[in-house]
């Protein structure tokens, strides 16, 4: 039953002081990790949050009764030692135990020792366990929470202020984001989880607090996959009389004074690609980037001009947004993100796209916008602030109308920060990071869920909540009435008329295919992105816009069924290699979607006749 073990030193300060602490006394507590039991005299390793060290366990030092209570220790016990630090005559740095105390019982069995625990499924429900077993996994963390203790100091000493702001929002802004959705029993309203600290850090602006900045959990209501998760960290920072210019100098000297702080160098390696976060980096508009990655040149043309060089792309455009502005913002996207390997500023965006930002004077179309691109991908976004009451209010009711039309993503009106900047807002820039894609590309994870501690995962089994309920008296078999399906609502699309021959048909390769991973494709509500194991030695990629009805984690594993002979075709910048087979059909007004499944045994590759 003991309570407390007072310590005196950790792992790593024996050996980094081994000279000065030889044939000294100290005292240690961690977990016990190895157990090897040679006679009268063992070896353990202890580890604790800084590292291991060996422990040489002699009957004759510690007594019969403790020496016959280690034997009977389990691996993953924490224990607590003292005793006299030396090294083996192998050369290894140990202490000699004199005292031995068992704190705590480990009644689980730890992985096997030489593979640990390597289902990543398994990692991130029972982190406890991934962090015991794994070292490299608590120093991600560890550096996780260094990165975010230097951009409080660099943020501190430039001035900057750090608030607290609402998590829970009578209207979700900020951003295009889809919001949780919960109740206030006492006021007997529905309030949104908070999907961007932006508007009421603004209004701080407004009441003179002119450097706010904001460490902040964010809630979103969208799919999960490599690069996102429901619940995330960003900072948000702002600062009046200034614009997105001194934005692009603060982000850039933020990411280096992080990168020399924490990792001792501005350069690292992602993913097999080195990216140097040095001063200097690129800065481009979008229309300079659209005509030099997809050969348009957006500022020679007119809305109309642009629409037919984009469907002459052959680029997909969506139903109400053909605006010059929103062809350009996909044009971008289709052809430029992807590109974007060093840390390079992507500035001046469409207004469409742009509803909080301010328009640039000597374009109206365009706003003092701009995101930072690494790798491909989004690390953050700044604007100069849109200031003017008026404006804003027409950006609010452009997106209310959104909304309306069922984009459940666009904004709400927020009459309350209009009415804040009707106070008087200064010129003020502003930019939001996401942390956990900054940790990301720092420590070289390639997905999300290896830098948050605790990620949302779907629950085991079939997720459902289950209620008790008095088992049901049995029923004879031959009593046993199985009531029929209600099918009177349900509508198919008529069978085609048209006939082909059989060798048409033929040509049409439909084979067995394994998820091997899937993604939500950036910028998109429909399309996920498959990468697909068709039994040959490549990997298949093929885009499907099934979104509304699955969620990329619980595709993964699944054999599905595709047509493989199919041209390619490009979609949001990546050549979809094929077609994904599902089953459609209408219920009572609302389309439902079933993608065609197949036993796991069948092997991927499988062809079907």
């Amino acid at each position: 039953q003991q309570v407390r073990f007072e310590r005196d030193h950790h792992t790593n300060e024996i050996h980094a002081r081994f000279e000065e602490l030889e044939g000294k006394t100290v005292r240690l507590a961690g977990r016990m990790m190895s157990k090897r039991i040679m006679g009268k005299a063992s070896f353990s390793d202890l580890s604790d949050r800084y590292g291991r060290l060996q422990l040489y366990i002699k009957r004759d030092n510690v007594g019969d009764e403790v020496y016959k209570g280690y034997k009977k220790f389990d691996i993953g016990d924490i224990i607590g030692v003292e005793g006299e630090v030396f090294r083996t005559q192998k050369g290894e740095i140990s202490v000699a135990v004199h005292e031995l105390t068992l704190l705590s019982k480990n009644l689980a069995p730890l992985p096997e020792k030489w593979h640990g625990l390597k289902d990543t499924d398994m990692r991130y429900r029972q982190r406890y366990v991934d962090l015991i077993v794994n070292p490299e996994v608590r120093d991600t963390f560890e550096k996780r929470s260094a990165i975010v203790r230097e951009i409080r100091n660099f943020m501190d000493s430039r001035g900057f202020m750090e608030v607290e702001t609402p998590c829970l929002n009578t209207i979700p802004g900020g951003a295009a984001a889809r919001p949780f959705v919960t109740h206030h029993n006492a006021l007997d309203i529905d309030m949104y989880m908070r999907i961007a600290t932006e508007l009421h850090l603004k209004r701080l602006i407004v009441g003179g607090f002119e450097q706010v900045y904001e460490i902040g959990r964010i809630f979103r209501n969208e799919g999960m996959d490599t690069k996102h998760n429901p619940e995330f960290t960003t900072i948000e920072l702002y600062q009046a009389f200034t614009d997105y210019h001194e934005m692009m100098d603060i982000t850039g000297d933020m990411v280096v004074h992080v990168c020399e702080k924490v990792l001792g160098t501005t350069k690292v390696t992602y993913q097999g690609t080195e990216i140097d976060f040095a001063k200097g980096w690129k800065r481009m508009t979008m229309a300079d980037a659209v005509k030099e990655y997809a050969g348009l040149d957006f500022m020679a043309m007119d809305a109309e001009e642009a629409l037919a060089a984009v469907k002459a792309k052959g680029v997909e455009t969506e139903k109400g947004k053909e605006s010059w502005g929103d062809l350009l913002a996909l044009c971008y996207d289709e052809f430029v993100e992807a590109n974007l390997t060093q840390p390079t500023f992507i500035m001046d965006y469409p207004v469409e796209v742009s509803p909080l930002a301010k328009r640039k004077a000597a374009d109206p179309r365009l706003t003092e916008r701009f995101e930072c691109f690494v790798v491909g991908r989004e690390l953050c976004n700044a604007f100069s602030e849109l200031n003017d009451p008026i404006d804003q209010r027409e950006r609010f009711e452009r997106q209310a109308a959104l909304r309306a039309a069922g984009d459940d993503e666009a904004n709400m009106m927020d009459d309350d920060f209009v009415n804040a900047l009707e106070y008087g807002m200064p010129p003020t820039g502003g930019m939001g990071m996401g942390i956990d894609r900054a940790v990301m590309m720092l420590t070289n994870s390639d997905t999300i869920r290896e830098v948050i501690l605790f990620p949302t995962m779907k629950p085991l089994g079939s997720g459902e909540r289950r209620e008790e309920k008095p088992a049901a008296p049995a029923v004879p078999l031959k009593e046993a009435v199985t009531e029929p399906e209600n099918l009177s609502k349900v509508e198919v699309e008529p069978l085609f008329q048209d006939m082909i021959d059989y060798e048409t048909f033929a040509k049409s390769d439909y084979r067995v295919v394994r998820v091997k991973a899937c993604e939500a494709v950036p910028k998109s509500k429909k399309l996920l992105k498959f990468v697909l194991d068709d039994g040959s030695e490549n990997d298949r990629v093929i885009l499907s816009g099934i979104h509304d009805y699955y969620e990329p984690e619980e595709l993964v594993g699944k054999n599905l069924i595709a047509i493989t002979n199919l041209l390619p075709r490009r979609m949001m910048g990546i050549d979809s290699c094929g077609m994904l087979i599902s089953a459609i059909h209408s219920e009572d007004g609302h389309e439902g979607l079933n993608l065609l499944m197949v036993d796991d045994r069948i092997p991927a590759g499988a062809k079907l006749y």
